[in-house]
């Protein structure tokens, strides 16, 4: 299996690109090539596939091997892909994902490369039925969820998939690895929950880190700072209509939310290296 190892701001994910892997179990293989020892290593992995509605399809496996519905650093890299590696020339692109079809435009440097992607990510979702949450309230805004005997103040999104904003006053001293698990799998969220710790610096800076479902930590994610855009926006942190800039550990990216609800996400993605992988259906790791 011929891959390629991309990132953006940090967020790396294994991309396949033509047809779905010959392979009986694409899950079990997305645990395989995400595993950081016995695998390639990333955050999941990505497929490009042609589209009959689109200009590309990608579908998107969490390390754990469940597939996600968007990633918005995944997709800035597919755009990358797909004009550097010359399977379109152009600059405007729509690729079909299980959240529906995003917009991107794509920034060139003076070679012609991609430097930079910029796309829509929609509007955010508050209707709580389809985040989804478990929850009677008609949006779930600055809500009280208690996980392993602590209580948070949440606001809960979906930007094609879901999301929980908490903001707080300090970021870098959290510990994730044992606050994330209990988030993420709380009986609130019958999908289970990507959760967003934000600290808000100023009206256009926002600090994050994020525990995202089936991953763990990581570095960066794209739908996860839009979400944290939206709940700043909706709680009187930030403005809309304003460029708001979201620092991740794996770096920045900028946000906007438009008068009409429409999120623009825009930031850098990177190609990493290329590959050959082997892989077996049986075995102790799949290599």
């Amino acid at each position: 299996m011929r891959f390629t190892k991309m990132q953006g701001i940090g967020n790396d994910y294994v991309y396949v690109w033509g047809t779905v892997p010959p392979v009986q179990d694409i899950q079990r293989l997305a645990r395989v090539v995400s595993h950081r020892r016995f695998g390639v290593g990333g955050d999941g992995l990505i497929l490009i596939l042609p589209s009959e509605t689109a200009d590309f399809q990608m579908r998107i496996f969490n390390a754990d091997g469940s597939e996600g519905r968007m990633c918005g650093n995944g997709i800035r890299c597919v755009g990358k892909y797909v004009h550097d590696r010359g399977l379109t020339d152009k600059t405007h692109l729509l690729v079909e994902t299980l959240s529906g079809i995003r917009e991107l435009w794509l920034h060139l440097d003076g070679q012609g490369q991609t430097e930079s992607v910029t796309v829509d990510m929609g509007k955010a979702v508050w209707d709580p039925a389809a985040i989804p949450v478990d929850t009677s309230l008609p949006r779930f805004v600055a809500q009280p969820v208690t996980a392993d005997g602590v209580t948070y103040e949440m606001t809960c999104v979906s930007m094609g998939n879901p999301h929980g904003v908490i903001f707080c006053g300090d970021v870098d001293g959290l510990d994730l690895e044992r606050i994330g698990p209990g988030l993420e799998c709380h009986a609130l969220f019958p999908e289970r929950i990507n959760t967003e710790f934000v600290r808000v610096l100023d009206r256009t800076r926002l600090q994050m880190r994020v525990w995202e479902r089936g991953s763990g930590e990581t570095l960066a994610c794209g739908t996860g700072a839009c979400a944290a855009v939206a709940a700043a926006v909706e709680r009187g942190f930030c403005a809309c209509d304003t460029d708001i800039t979201v620092q991740l550990r794996g770096g920045d990216l900028t946000i906007r939310q438009e008068p009409d609800g429409t999120i623009r996400m825009g930031g850098p993605a990177a190609f990493v290296f290329d590959g050959v992988m082997e892989y077996c259906e049986e075995g102790s790791n799949g290599i």
